[in-house]
């Protein structure tokens, strides 16, 4: 089921490639203007992004180097400790991050890994910190195992477009990307769902992406955007790695992260994987464009990040502020209901239609 089969469609694609076709200052400009109608200026939430179980994944993710096909020299882990998931938890804190994310390379957590998975969102909660969780993908049983510990977000990227997926990942399919994200959805937990540019997909498939993301029946309160990082041993690294896909276009990256703002207004777009190959420059006009959140710390699961030390330095030269905590997004609710989005608990609507703004709503 695709999804705008269960409501009218917010956002074509026509509509969407009409975005992207923009003049590129006019595009920024106007997702500025959405930006700074339902989001704090300058304020970027710092997330910190652990891998708590690593390699071995069973999945054929093209772009993945956890993958057990993948022949990168990566070494399988079992799940961490409880107590030095806490421990990387509190260092983040230290370290100014607000959100902490908890990632596990595996297609799908087996019911033996739950109750330890539950004391390391329980935890790190009891630290006033926001909780997102990536393990592939969950049974409504489990979501709502996730939902009673009290996890704010729940990650499950789509990754691309339902066109392109099947060239990028063959052992699971969009459509049960989607029903994790249901069953995310109706536990009542917040969804956290992107994906990545730089696969060697076209332009019409940035646009598809985006269009799948805007018209979830709910568009996720959490839209990371991923730079591919081509890693030698994985299918996509070796055939991309000396071409000229190999490394997508700075601004084309921006236009989508503008598009991602324009069309889910409400959402936190996220920089993610990428950024460290990205000059300030680019990242600046990701800032203006929407982009409100970013992973900081050294690693990006198994991938180099930033650091701490530069995102400081260069928050200090843009003169953006790191947002402060939040209260936890749903406590006490019921699975099944829904959590409120961040434009819901100030009072406007829900995912403000782009339309009010922008005039490319059809």
């Amino acid at each position: 089921m695709t999804p705008i089969e269960t409501q009218t469609e917010r956002w074509s694609r026509e509509a969407i490639a009409e975005l992207y076709d923009l003049p590129f200052t006019e595009l920024v400009f106007r997702a500025a203007e959405v930006h700074r109608a339902n989001h704090p200026a300058n304020q970027v939430q710092r997330s910190t992004l652990l891998s708590i179980k690593t390699g071995g994944c069973p999945e054929d993710c093209g772009y993945c180097n956890q993958a057990a096909g993948a022949e990168t020299g990566l070494k399988a882990t079992k799940l961490m400790d409880v107590r030095a998931v806490m421990q990387a938890a509190a260092e983040a804190k230290d370290n100014g991050s607000t959100r902490f994310c908890m990632g596990a390379a595996w297609r799908n957590p087996k019911d033996r890994d739950m109750p330890a998975i539950v004391e390391m969102v329980k935890g790190v909660r009891q630290m006033g910190m926001e909780t997102c969780m990536t393990l592939g993908m969950l049974t409504p049983a489990q979501a709502g195992q996730l939902a009673e510990a009290g996890l704010d977000y729940y990650n499950h990227n789509i990754d691309t477009s339902p066109e392109h997926y099947a060239k990028v990942i063959t052992t699971r399919t969009f459509e049960d990307r989607l029903d994790t994200l249901d069953a995310v959805r109706a536990a009542g937990i917040n969804v956290c769902s992107g994906g990545i540019v730089g696969l060697g997909e076209a332009r019409s498939d940035r646009v598809g992406f985006i269009h799948a993301l805007a018209n979830l029946p709910t568009p996720p309160e959490s839209v990371p955007v991923n730079a591919l990082v081509p890693v030698k041993g994985t299918p996509l690294g070796d055939m991309l790695a000396d071409t000229p896909m190999a490394k997508i276009d700075d601004i084309e990256f921006v236009r989508t992260v503008a598009v991602a703002r324009i069309t889910m207004p409400a959402s936190m777009v996220r920089l993610s994987a990428g950024r460290e190959s990205m000059s300030e420059a680019t990242q600046a006009l990701c800032f203006l464009a929407g982009a409100n959140s970013i992973f900081t710390g050294d690693k990006l699961l198994t991938t180099g990040n930033a650091g701490d030390d530069a995102d400081g330095a260069l928050f200090a030269k843009l003169g953006l502020t790191a947002m402060a905590a939040e209260a936890p997004r749903h406590p006490g609710l019921e699975p099944g209901s829904r959590c409120l989005s961040p434009a819901e608990e100030s009072g406007t609507p829900d995912q403000v239609r782009g339309d009010e703004v922008v005039g490319h709503a059809r």
